[in-house]
């Protein structure tokens, strides 16, 4: 069978369809945060990139960020069912059930599969190569991904690393079942874990804070999202010039720009809203792929590339030619 310009080789596809973001309300900018920790505006924004980011509001609910962006994805795709719902978070509203039936319940698709996925930060990514895998393997006609994190609530309020880099917020997609050759088709995938880097990034009970060997996960970030693209670009028979839009997991600008140097690729190929948002964890992907969208940072037709590296340790990439979507 030909093999599509993506490397795909089956006739089934997941299709993108429709996009959703949500973020909380209060703004948070670095002056709020200096003026309670031993940092400064510019200290924060030369190690992080970040001038701001959304803070829930006290009993506010990683399931209340989910359904929001949840509803929001649906009625980008103008669909009212799914087959499947998967709520890629760490920020569980709590340990047990998982909170994706509830979030299907209240977005309205009851009734429908629905489980949550833990990869830290690269959750969203592993949950688009399990709906991937769903749809291509017939099990499901369509699938709603939701990334939503609520890390403020799991952040020592005294470390000023932490409280600096991350926000609480939610995205979501809707994939379908079609074509490899369409616009939107996902694939293929690199995905990958290393458990002896488990310690460095951790919340090792439900009494612990989030905790994160800062310099090691540095270095490591770079060297895998590096490394993943490059493999999914091999399975995928394109080359790094053949990719006009990197939208990768906003971790930190540096982060960014180390993995685009690394590559050899112009920074500016490299979708940024980090500023403005922080590190969504597990909802940066769609997060930033709806605000490129709006800003027409991403156009259609053009090939992107996402990639992400979180927690486990985790890591991975995939491809996609933009389709024509209105993300709400």
């Amino acid at each position: 069978m030909r093999r599509s310009s993506f490397g795909h080789n089956q006739e089934r596809a997941a299709v993108l369809c429709g996009l959703g973001s949500w973020l909380p309300p209060r703004v948070v900018d670095n002056a709020e945060i200096a003026a309670r920790l031993d940092t400064s505006d510019e200290w924060i924004r030369t190690r992080t990139g970040i001038r701001q980011r959304r803070i829930v509001e006290p009993g506010v609910t990683t399931s209340d960020l989910a359904v929001e962006a949840g509803q929001r994805a649906l009625k980008s795709a103008n669909v009212e069912s799914v087959d499947f719902v998967i709520l890629a978070t760490t920020t569980p509203d709590r340990p047990c059930p998982a909170t994706a039936p509830e979030v299907a319940s209240r977005i309205g698709v009851g009734g429908a599969a629905a489980f949550d996925l833990n990869a830290v930060c690269t959750g969203f990514l592993y949950g688009l190569g399990t709906a991937a895998g769903l749809i291509t393997g017939g099990m499901a006609e369509r699938v709603l991904l939701i990334g939503a994190d609520t890390f403020s609530t799991i952040l020592d309020p005294n470390c000023r690393t932490s409280a600096a880099i991350f926000g609480d917020g939610a995205g979501a997609v809707v994939l379908r079942a079609g074509e490899p050759h369409e616009l939107g088709a996902i694939g293929p995938f690199d995905l990958g874990s290393d458990g002896e880097g488990a310690d460095l990034i951790t919340v090792a009970d439900r009494n612990s804070h989030f905790a994160m060997q800062g310099q090691k996960v540095f270095l490591r970030a770079i060297t895998h999202m590096a490394k993943s693209a490059e493999a999914v670009l091999d399975k995928a028979a394109m080359r790094l010039r053949d990719v006009d839009k990197f939208v990768y997991h906003q971790a930190n600008a540096r982060i960014l720009y180390g993995v685009a140097d690394q590559l050899g690729q112009p920074r500016s190929k490299f979708v940024r809203n980090i500023d403005l948002v922080g590190n969504t964890a597990a909802a940066s992907i769609p997060i930033a792929l709806a605000a490129a969208n709006e800003d027409r940072d991403l156009r259609v037709g053009h090939r992107v590339l996402l990639g992400a590296f979180g927690g486990g340790l985790t890591w991975g990439s995939t491809l996609l030619r933009w389709p024509d979507i209105d993300a709400l």
